[in-house]
């Protein structure tokens, strides 16, 4: 049929050639003298350089002694807090930290958020994150926080309510109308009620249906500490108290587990982020298989408020996803004279220090591959893979070929060069050594 003067041509996407060292797609066997081919913000071909350097292309670039690979996902954030790094020490009672940080919020305004937020972002960018799961307190910062910025964000729209003085209902409507103001476009929203401690049932089963109802994520604090498991296992101890003098209603306590809690509820699911769970009980690892839940674990976070050892060896023989996030930065160890960031490579570190059985092929998967699944964008992020999105780092490598996953999980400055939606978002490329087209 030929053509009229009306059709339209299909707009033609902007093609990237880049080549690398090494190409670590974490979806498949890491790639020697590697090129990566880019059509507009998706990957068009992952291959040798040999292979793809005659590919048709508006630009090549060769980043010389690097290894490329995905953008990292930070599975779990509070970059409002990024600002209250070093403020308070590592508690004695978990609870003791939450009255601190909660007094702490009450003295900062919306300003004080903002600043907080991006320069957290400014953190994850430098450091290689290009998606972040980030928990929102302060929901009016957004959509403007996502415009300034460059990640890609899935921003959890927290929900706390624990004597019921505000209605659940009105609670769950609020977060929705405010998911219902946002554009759609790089970043998106989910539910966030905060934990089983600080939500009252009626609040976990509306924002769980509600969830389900509109095909978002939900993600929760689960039994993050000894004592949270101690009140709901056996409806006793410092948090019980503590809550109960807070009017709190404790007849949902000494009911069993923080999970069998959140199944009595109906907020277990595939959509379902569990944060922290550092605290198990008989059976509660079979009940997070069956309904697919995902585990976000926070290396550094843990190591701050001296959790028993997370259950990792329970998760993964359940074949239960197991991801990593940076948690805040009021949750880090920090020295007077040390400067602490929210970094991806250092939860890895971290991790790879304590588990020290644990491949860094492994580690690397749960900063990337499987925190895409944990987000709901399996296949788009998190891997370097024909039509994912072109979410790329680099980081210098001149090593030898079959040591690259340990030269990423030890890396320890900032990546070279960040791409999220195929725009650069840090490196200096005019100064690239530019390859004949």
């Amino acid at each position: 049929m030929p053509a009229t003067a009306n059709a339209r041509s299909p707009i033609r996407k902007r093609k990237l050639l880049l080549r690398a060292r090494a190409v670590l797609p974490v979806s498949r066997t890491p790639i020697s003298n590697g090129a990566i081919l880019i059509a507009g913000n998706r990957i068009a071909d992952v291959g040798r350089w040999r292979d793809l350097a005659q590919a048709e292309r508006d630009e090549t670039i060769d980043l010389g002694d690097t290894i490329l690979l995905p953008g990292l996902i930070n599975a779990h954030c509070h970059l409002d807090y990024t600002d209250m790094a070093g403020q308070f020490s590592p508690p004695k009672i978990f609870s003791d930290w939450l009255k601190l940080i909660t007094t702490a919020k009450g003295h900062w305004n919306k300003s004080d958020y903002a600043t907080s937020w991006m320069n957290g972002a400014q953190m994850l960018l430098r450091t290689g994150t290009t998606t972040v799961g980030d928990v929102e307190a302060m929901p009016e910062l957004l959509p403007e926080v996502w415009n300034l910025g460059s990640l890609r964000v899935l921003s959890f729209l927290e929900m706390i309510g624990i004597t019921g003085r505000r209605k659940p209902e009105a609670i769950v409507r609020e977060a929705l109308d405010k998911i219902d103001s946002l554009d759609v476009g790089r970043c998106c929203a989910g539910l966030s009620p905060h934990a089983p401690y600080s939500t009252l049932p009626e609040l976990l089963r509306l924002g769980a249906a509600a969830a389900r109802e509109r095909g978002l994520r939900i993600c929760m604090h689960v039994a993050e500490s000894a004592k949270e498991f101690e009140m709901f296992v056996h409806g006793r101890g410092e948090m019980y108290d503590w809550l109960r003098r807070s009017t709190r209603d404790m007849s949902d306590c000494g009911l069993g587990s923080p999970v069998r809690h959140l199944a009595r509820y109906g907020v277990l699911g595939e959509n379902l982020l569990a944060i922290h769970l550092n605290c198990l009980a008989k059976g509660d690892t079979v009940l997070l298989a069956k309904h697919k839940v995902h585990v976000i674990h926070c290396p550094r976070s843990h190591e701050y408020f001296r959790h028993a050892r997370f259950p990792l060896r329970r998760l993964l023989r359940a074949g239960i996803n197991v991801c990593i996030g940076t948690d805040s930065l009021a949750s880090v160890i920090k020295t007077r004279r040390e400067t602490v960031e929210l970094n991806m490579f250092e939860e890895m570190q971290s991790l790879a220090s304590r588990e020290t059985s644990l491949p860094p092929k492994r580690i690397l998967q749960m900063a990337t591959v499987n925190g895409a699944r944990a987000l709901g964008m399996r296949g788009r992020i998190g891997e370097l893979s024909p039509a994912s999105f072109a979410d790329v780092i680099a980081i210098p490598y001149s090593g030898q070929f079959s040591g690259i996953h340990d030269a990423v999980i030890t890396h320890k400055a900032d990546v070279s060069n960040s791409m999220i939606d195929g725009e650069w978002v840090r490196g200096d490329h005019v100064s690239q050594k530019e390859l004949a087209v």
